[in-house]
Formats: C-alpha cells, sequence, structure tokens
C-alpha cells in the first residue's frame, strides 16, 4: 500500500527523522493562506501516488504566498500518470548544499533488508542503479540485530566527510529502519536527503510503502489510504478477499495460490504471451470469489481470453467450475475461456463444465498455449 508523501513525511517526523514544515492544501487559496503561516519561501508539491512528479511540472518553488497561489491553481488542474492531482503539499523551501540516497528496503536474494545509499540523490534511484551502479552502496541488515550504530555510521561516511554531518546522517538511518521495521513497510526512502549551507541534514522528500501482509497490525496505517489513488478493480479484488494486481497483457489469468499464479504468468510468458494481471482466488472454495474475479478481469479492454488455472488442494475443483458457470451465465463474457481444473473433485468439475459446453485441458501447458492462440 503506498501513502503520499506529506504522510510519510508526518510518520519520519513521529521517528525523529527532521522534515520541513508544510501543509496539505486542496485550492490554491489553502495554498496562499499556508504559505503566509510559513513564512517564507515554499515548494508546491503534487500529492499523488506517481513518481516523476517535478519532470511532470507537478513541484514549483513560490517565494510568496501568490506565487505559491498561481503554482497551486495550475497543479491542482494537472494530471500525472493518469491521476488527477487533488491535494498539493505546501512545505518549506530548504536552501541546499547538497543532496543524497537513503531507502531501505527487503532484499529477496539474502531474506534480509538492505540499507541503499547514495551520493547521487535528487534523481531517479532506477537510473543510478541502471547506468552508475557503483555508486550506490549496500549494507544488508540481520533482522535479530537491526541496524548497527556502526553500520549507520558506515552508510554515512560514504556520504560524507564531515563527522558532525555522518553523525546526524548516521541518527537519521537508524530511525529510518526503526520506521521501515516497526511500521511494516515494504519501502522507506528519502530523496533527497540534504545537507544545508549551515551543516543541518534534513529529509525534504518521503516515500513510504506498506507491505499489505502487515496491515491488520496498522489500523491508523490502513487509515492512509487514498482510494481516489488506487485502481478500482484492485479496490475490489482486495475487499473480496482476492490478491489482484493489472499488468498490461492480453491474457486474464484466475489461479488459486501465488505460487501457481507466479509460474502461470512465466509460462504465458514462456510461450510468447503477456498476462494481464496477477490474480489468486486464494484456496477458499468460495464460488462467488470466482465470479468477481471474471468480473474484476472482463473490465479490462486489453483482455483477448481468461485463463483458469487451478490446482485443486484445499480448493475444490467442483466449486470453481460452479463458479465459472454461474459468472458465464452472468456476464456471457465477450471473450473466450481455456480452462485447466486438476485435483480435488476435477472430475466433478469437468462434467460442470460439460453441461454449458466448457472442456478443461488436461495439462498447464496445454491450457498457456490454447489461451496464447485464441486471443491472437
Amino acid at each position: 500500500m503506498k501513502i503520499h508523501e506529506y504522510q510519510a513525511r508526518q510518520l519520519f517526523k513521529e521517528y525523529g527523522i527532521p522534515v520541513p514544515r508544510g501543509e496539505l492544501a486542496t485550492t490554491p487559496q489553502e495554498a496562499f493562506d499556508i504559505a503566509g503561516r510559513l513564512g517564507r519561501p515554499v515548494m508546491v508539491k503534487a500529492q499523488v501516488h506517481a513518481g516523476g512528479r517535478g519532470k511532470a511540472g507537478g513541484i514549483k518553488y513560490a517565494a510568496t504566498p501568490e506565487d505559491a497561489r498561481k503554482h497551486a491553481a495550475k497543479i491542482l488542474n494537472m494530471t500525472i500518470k493518469d491521476l488527477a492531482v487533488t491535494k498539493v503539499l505546501i512545505s518549506e523551501a530548504a536552501e541546499i548544499e547538497t543532496e543524497a540516497y537513503a531507502g531501505i528496503t527487503l532484499d529477496r536474494a539474502s531474506k534480509m533488508p538492505v540499507l541503499m545509499v547514495s551520493a547521487a540523490g535528487g534523481i531517479d534511484i532506477e537510473e543510478v542503479a541502471k547506468k552508475t551502479p557503483e555508486k550506490i552502496a549496500k549494507i544488508k541488515i540481520d533482522p535479530t540485530l537491526g541496524l548497527l550504530p556502526y553500520q549507520a555510521r558506515q552508510a554515512a561516511f560514504g556520504l560524507y566527510s564531515d563527522l558532525s554531518t555522518v553523525r546526524q546522517a548516521a541518527h537519521i538511518l537508524e530511525q529510518l529502519y526503526a520506521c521501515y521495521m516497526q511500521e511494516d513497510c515494504s519501502l522507506a526512502e528519502i530523496n533527497p536527503l540534504i545537507t544545508s549551507p549551515t551543516g543541518e541534514v534534513w529529509a525534504i522528500d518521503a516515500k513510504i510503502n506498506f507491505d499489505d501482509s502487515g496491515l491488520y497490525r496498522h489500523a491508523d496505517n490502513e487509515a492512509m489510504r487514498d482510494l481516489d489513488e488506487e485502481d478500482p478493480s484492485e479496490e475490489e479484488a482486495r475487499k473480496a478477499g482476492l490478491s489482484f494486481v493489472k499488468l498490461d497483457g492480453q491474457i486474464g489469468c484466475v489461479v488459486n495460490g501465488a505460487g501457481l499464479a507466479m509460474a502461470t504468468m512465466d509460462l504465458v510468458k514462456h510461450y510468447g504471451g503477456q498476462p494481464a494481471n496477477f490474480l489468486d482466488i486464494g484456496g477458499s472454495s468460495n464460488p462467488e470469489k470466482v465470479v468477481t474475479a471474471m468480473r474484476i478481469i472482463l473490465r479490462d479492454q486489453n483482455v483477448k481470453a481468461i485463463l483458469f488455472n487451478i490446482f485443486g488442494g484445499i480448493t475444490r475443483g467442483d466449486d470453481v467450475a460452479r463458479g465459472i458457470v454461474t459468472a458465464v451465465k452472468q456476464m456471457k463474457p465477450r471473450v473466450p475461456l481455456v480452462i485447466r481444473i486438476t485435483g480435488t473433485n476435477e472430475d466433478i468439475a469437468r462434467k460442470i463444465l460439460e453441461e454449458v459446453h466448457l472442456t478443461a485441458a488436461t495439462s498447464m501447458a496445454e491450457a498457456v498455449q490454447k489461451a496464447i492462440a485464441v486471443a491472437a
């Protein structure tokens, strides 16, 4: 789950990470009033769940409250990566001496959190990683020990030579890790982490993504969810207990189990197709989940075929088949269905499907190849 910069800043502040003062505005007049209260030049920053705000014109410097009003009026009429800007952060403008990057995420290879720092801050870290990976230092963190003080200092010395600056940065990195762990984040990032001409270190941007699996422990974080910024289909899937992520392909996938879902998408790619989504109906045998899954997938006009790949363990194949039949009768899908059901009650599932003139493939490879063929 993503949150906005202004929300991430508030969390950083709670963990003792220094951030500039700022307030949220939803109208140009509010921007004018906030800039007046702050009493100094400000930055007007679009609040959307998208990168590249600056390149899109969504971040502007305002020397006066009137400038803040004018910039806010323009930005609040913008769309950035198909997301309408409905709010802006009015934040104190910082005097910048240097810019750096600091972030913590999960290193899946080592199964440990990893702290990444780079002196090349203020730009897309993905570009730095792609073009000059040697500019990014990585420190793997043993989760049983946490980020140790010497590791934080080691990372800070990679950015700065002045001892006072190093101490400030090391403290920020320790608190960034505390936030990452205690809030069940999948990403906690500062870009840029700046030094001022007077030697202070500030986080003037903030990015946090939460691990959805940990949200049940954080009702306050769940309350930060901005449904206007999320795909309606993903929200519907979440409420129905489905795991759904929209992709750009033509093969809609309905699978039970995350591992099988990943393997299905891999096989679609292997045979030359493109998956339109990741959709895991989980281990439940509730036919209504299948109906919801079909409804979500059919909203995507790019989908040319729907592939069901069900391995019946806890999930009963006959219940999935009943869900498919119900969905077909209710929605009369405009695209062909390709079905593979194996495992628990698969013989009963086949009979249920035959009643509506649907047949099930006998192997995963056969089903995938057929789905790609009918989608062509």
